[in-house]
């Protein structure tokens, strides 16, 4: 087992994994943008190394500082979180360089499933259904008419090795597709450095449900159900559950087993989420393959009692998996909300600035992920998503009573923040029926739902 790890990221998530270090007794290092010198993964971390400036560039995204910063301290593992350098095969291919054990899949996995072409390849091999489209990355405006064509109207174009909600197009018809296509593949090199993209089927009205894997270096893998993640807004997350209203046991069966199937084909190990777009017939489709943490994983830490930062260390040391699939045992229902600073009056504007009070809910059945704390700044730079209040109850109805208690109970003041919009959509009819997919919060007006 590792001594020291060091945790290359900030808020939240690191957070999280200082604490999984503590229960662990590993010595936990943290790094640090000028800006952050007063966040608490930076004050609660056994050590603590300023890496550079405020913007990302300059300190979350700048590998040499990182790799010279786990080398200082003589940290012999690191842990990426999510976003910054978690899906980064250079900066994987980096640490085994360097002799430090990056905590997540290797670089030849991470290039696999980050190349969302090569990653629909290899699944559809394994036998998971993939939307139809592009065979690989299309580089042409011909190409992309022609298999537009082949597979019929509406169609999406996506950034390779996009995420985030970064680098997507839908387009309606053949008028749309030139400009869509420039326009994707512009988003695409600005976000990731990479302008490749693939056309695939749009998909009416989905529900995005996604499988939590868990696969170990000696060739043993497993999923942890599903969180449904169709409560989206612009392509980006606002609310997660599980187990999904939509998803029927034999379809859970059926997901589950493809999710373990692309994992293996992947060559995978670590925790990972594979991706699914599922139509009103409940048929589904792969859409992409996270090789990270995701911001959503206390859904199902919670609904199934497996510590997923802990199972990270473990693979990353080498030790085989604790669990086989009968050992996954769903407990109750959980959702999250995630807390974000910012203004859904002014179109979800970011809102950094200081907290002057800060109320945290508590009691049976929550529990509240963040790095905040009254006094604290949020700093402009970075992601708005500042907590993350996770609920769970003995049913779906239960888990819904005690997050909208929760939410009544969680005040920010000095900020602005989304939480009377959380409260708003958790009583809204559609979310109470479990009848919402994708295009809901795109559909609905904003403004009419916070005011009902």
């Amino acid at each position: 087992m590792f001594r020291k790890i060091l945790i290359a990221n900030r808020g939240e998530i690191a957070v999280r994994v200082i604490r999984a270090c503590r229960d662990m007794g590993i010595i936990s290092v943290a790094v640090y943008s000028e800006a952050d010198r007063e966040s608490l993964h930076t004050l609660i971390a056994d050590e603590a190394v300023c890496i550079g400036g405020a913007y990302s560039r300059d300190s979350y995204l700048n590998m040499n500082a990182i790799i010279t910063a786990a080398k200082l301290t003589g940290s012999e593992a690191i842990h990426p979180g999510y976003g910054f350098l978690s899906e980064n095969s250079r900066f994987a291919r980096l640490c085994e360089e360097n002799g430090i054990e990056f905590i997540g899949p290797s670089a030849h996995s991470i290039e696999l499933v980050g190349d969302k072409a090569e990653a629909r390849r290899t699944v559809a091999a394994a036998g998971v259904p993939i939307v139809p489209g592009s065979k690989g990355i299309v580089t042409d405006i011909t190409a992309a008419e022609e298999i537009a064509e082949k597979i019929g109207y509406p169609v999406m174009i996506k950034a390779a090795n996009g995420g985030g909600g970064k680098g997507i197009r839908m387009v309606s018809d053949k008028t749309e597709l030139s400009r869509a296509f420039d326009a994707a593949r512009s988003e695409a090199a600005a976000n990731f450095g990479d302008d490749g993209v693939y056309i695939e089927k749009f998909i009416r009205d989905p529900h995005h449900i996604e499988f939590q894997i868990l696969a170990d270096k000696h060739g043993n893998a497993i999923h942890l159900m599903e969180r449904d993640c169709s409560m989206q807004r612009r392509h980006q997350k606002v609310l997660e559950e599980t187990p999904s209203a939509f998803v029927t046991p034999e379809l859970r069966e059926r997901m589950g087993k493809a999710s373990v199937a692309a994992a293996l084909a992947a060559g995978y190990h670590g925790a990972g989420t594979v991706e699914y777009l599922v139509d009103a017939d409940r048929n589904f489709y792969f859409m992409e393959m996270n090789a990270r943490i995701q911001v959503e994983h206390p859904v199902t830490e919670v609904l199934t009692g497996v510590d997923l930062v802990r199972a990270q260390i473990d693979i990353a040391a080498g030790k085989k998996l604790k669990f086989e699939q009968p050992d996954i045992v769903p407990r109750g229902h959980v959702i999250e909300c995630r807390i974000n600073a910012e203004d859904p009056a002014r179109g979800f504007a970011p809102c950094p600035g200081k907290i002057t009070s800060l109320n945290v809910p508590g009691g049976l059945g929550v529990r509240v992920d963040t790095a905040v704390y009254q006094g604290y700044t949020v700093p402009p730079y970075y992601d708005s998503m500042i907590a993350k209040l996770i609920v769970n109850g003995s049913h779906r109805e239960e888990a819904i009573t005690r997050m909208r208690r929760a939410l009544a109970e969680f005040i920010i003041d000095g900020i602005g923040s989304n939480i009377d919009f959380q409260l708003a959509l958790t009583d809204c009819k559609e979310f109470r029926l479990g009848n919402y997919t994708n295009s809901f919060l795109d559909d609905t007006d904003i403004t009419k739902l916070t005011h009902e």
